[in-house]
């Protein structure tokens, strides 16, 4: 299995990650002006994308996933819960839908909570074994931090949503799968991002202070928090879901 990490615009991670051996790549949360990377990435690695996926529709960057899925004529995929929402043709994913990869696989996890449509990918290199070896959390879960509520306009319900996405799915994988986060430091999805690209479920179990409240708790401490929203939102995700040139 190969993986890259790209930290694009707005303190966006990006990734890419494949099989060689059967020649099959994913690109994943890929920022507008960057698909000329990801397309010299596939070439260097020798496999073609075979999936182009946001986790979620993004409100802080316009996309490049709709593009670069166009130029190397692979699907792009967000979750099914945009069908009837967006006005540009996508793959929708499922809860537990498995991504075939070649050796690679990617287990598509809902974990609505930033947003209703969020999803993270469970990563595993079958040829190693069926563990679990990263999982990509989008803005479910960042380093030292969580994603913001409040963009759905239902901030207390999307929080609730978010305790539950978090303990429910995440926090009951195994403590030394590696998380790799949709943002660190700088960006307005979250409040108080580390500035590390990655982590362990273990060590966000330790460190991660909203990780150690109960829901109540949790609720009450993410909306007492909340930043202003990213500029150009509302016509960044009417771009995003194909609503406006």
């Amino acid at each position: 299995m190969f993986f890259r990490q790209r930290a694009a615009a707005n303190a966006t991670l990006s990734y890419f990650f494949g099989c060689a051996g059967k020649a099959k790549a994913v690109a994943v949360d890929v920022v507008a002006g960057d698909e000329d990377w990801f397309i010299a990435e596939a070439q260097k690695a020798g496999a073609p994308i075979a999936y182009v996926i946001d986790t979620h529709v993004h409100a802080d960057h316009y996309s490049g996933g709709p593009e670069l899925a166009r130029r190397v004529a692979a699907p792009y995929c967000l979750h099914e819960s945009n069908k009837g929402r967006a006005a540009l043709d996508f793959e929708p994913l499922a809860d537990g839908q498995r991504l075939d990869v070649g050796n690679v696989v990617a287990d598509v996890m809902h974990t609505p909570g930033h947003t209703l449509d969020s999803v993270c990918l469970l990563v595993r290199d079958m040829r190693r074994g069926d563990e679990p070896w990263f999982v990509i959390t989008g803005d479910t879960l960042f380093v030292g931090a969580v994603g913001r509520p409040d963009l759905a306009g239902r901030e207390r319900e999307m929080a609730a949503q978010l305790h539950d996405s978090l303990h429910s799915r995440l926090l009951s994988l195994p403590p030394e799968l590696e998380i790799f986060p949709g943002h660190q430091a700088g960006s307005a999805c979250g409040v108080g991002l580390s500035g590390k690209p990655s982590s362990t479920l273990g060590f966000e179990k330790r460190w991660n202070a909203s990780l150690a409240m109960d829901k109540p708790h949790f609720v009450s401490h993410l909306i007492a928090d909340i930043a202003p929203p990213p500029a150009g939102m509302e016509d960044i995700v009417r771009v995003n879901l194909g609503l406006a040139g």
